[in-house]
């Protein structure tokens, strides 16, 4: 049983279906009692259903079966109202503009057990445990390129792959603005696949640089430059093989 405490936001409404996404944040406050009270305020117009702050302590904002105003807009798998489908975490860290850092362990134990809580009451795919920056990346940033993705996923929720050598050498040059073609379409269309709100097409823009910097901030977190390059390429044909197979484990190499 997770020691929750409860810290009311006014900032909710009904929902319109059940919950079957998951996404996660970082405050980008400077402390996490600004975070709060941000997240409590009712003129802020804005909430989550959890706050996990760096040492581990869980807030309760907003119920699980009551829709938080936390996502924005956005868009994953082809949900345009993200809020709705939703429960929202937010995880205390001032984020890029304050001084970005890694996640304490305690805090990340603390998320893990959080996700398997509420996965314990919906039914939330692996692939759609996604980054506010997912479903929004012409906006946001979080939970960032130092969130641990990878060990989430070998805790058995979200999705990660690591390419073997091989598989990157055989995708060739990398991909960036301003290219077209195949290789163009064929990316695009992965990303689009995966959830990105992302069209196919085959003009390697401004949108596709936005998406691929997102996909990165998640699954290539050590090169976050909006430039699709072999690695990128091969890690998004494994997340895609992973969410069509809905691997137990959640991780693939």
């Amino acid at each position: 049983m997770l020691d929750i405490t409860d810290a009311p936001s006014p900032s909710f409404d009904a929902r319109r279906a059940l919950p079957d996404m998951l996404v996660l944040h970082y405050t980008g406050m400077q402390t996490a009692e600004a975070a709060v009270a941000r997240l409590r305020d009712p003129s802020a117009e804005v909430s989550a259903h959890y706050v996990v702050d760096e040492d581990g302590r869980i807030l309760r904002l907003v119920p699980e079966e009551r829709r938080a105003w936390h996502a924005g807009k956005g868009a994953w798998q082809g949900e345009t109202d993200c809020n709705a489908a939703s429960i929202g975490i937010e995880i205390v860290n001032p984020g890029h503009e304050f001084g970005y850092r890694a996640f304490p362990d305690v805090q990340i134990e603390a998320v893990i057990a959080l996700v398997a809580d509420v996965r314990s009451r919906w039914t939330i795919p692996d692939a759609r445990i996604i980054a506010h920056s997912d479903l929004a990346p012409g906006r946001k940033q979080d939970p960032g390129e130092l969130f641990p993705w990878k060990t989430l996923a070998a805790a058995g929720h979200g999705l990660w792959f690591e390419p073997a050598p091989e598989r990157i050498a055989a995708l060739g040059p990398a991909l960036t603005i301003g290219d077209e073609g195949l290789g163009v379409i064929v990316l695009r269309a992965g990303l689009h696949r995966l959830g990105y709100g992302l069209p196919p097409g085959g003009n390697y823009d401004d949108d596709t640089r936005l998406a691929v910097e997102a996909f990165q901030r998640h699954w290539r977190q050590d090169r976050v430059d909006g430039i699709a390059d072999g690695e990128t390429r091969a890690t998004l044909m494994g997340v895609l093989q992973l969410a069509a197979t809905e691997s137990p484990t959640g991780v693939l190499s």
